[in-house]
């Protein structure tokens, strides 16, 4: 599914967020040291090269909800967006945390010239975010910033599984109907 929110498009994909080509920039959803590890953490550093691991030590360690920016080296891309996620039921409040993850990560973006960003489902793997409160809060918090956007024009959210990919979906239809009169008039499919 495909929404546009005055001229951003949000799009919801099943992918690998290493291959995302055509994106200035993709995001990590990192540990606190923004080494590599399982998951997102570790298929970024493994398809990127030492290097990024080199320009990381640099920026580490962050907070829960902050983003650092590095190049992407050998990725398709030109940055990649770090961001510590909420470990679920342990760092609270956990929506908050999680939202500003995806909003910090857009304003980073936009400082830095963005024009279009692929997201992972951060803090959902061995953070233990269920993925159904994890799809509502990070789109919400996408879809808030999303009109305020002035470099960023195509947001892209990345899902492991077809399973996760149905639940955003959902999570985005369900959105959409329930946007506020006024956001009607800048939301389309």
């Amino acid at each position: 599914m495909i929404i546009n929110i005055k001229g951003v498009t949000l799009e919801c994909v099943k992918g690998d967020i290493t291959k995302q080509i055509g994106f200035d920039a993709i995001v990590n959803a990192a540990n606190a040291y923004l080494a590599p590890g399982g998951g997102v953490a570790g298929a970024i550093h493994k398809a990127s090269g030492p290097l990024l691991y080199q320009e990381c030590k640099k920026l580490a360690p962050i907070k829960v909800g902050e983003v650092v920016i590095t190049k992407a080296y050998n990725l398709p891309n030109k940055y990649i967006i770090h961001c510590l996620g909420p470990r679920y039921g342990i760092d609270k409040p956990e929506n908050k945390l999680l939202a500003s993850c995806y909003k910090n990560a857009l304003i980073l973006a936009e400082k830095n010239r963005v024009t279009s960003i692929a997201f992972p489902a951060i803090s959902t793997g061995a953070f233990g975010y269920p993925i159904e409160k994890a799809a509502k809060i990070s789109l919400q918090a996408l879809i808030e910033v999303a009109g305020e956007l002035r470099e960023v024009k195509r947001i892209r959210v990345v899902l492991y599984s077809e399973s996760d990919l149905e639940v955003y979906q959902n999570a985005l239809k369900k959105l959409k109907t329930t946007l506020k009169d006024g956001d009607k008039n800048r939301c389309s499919s």
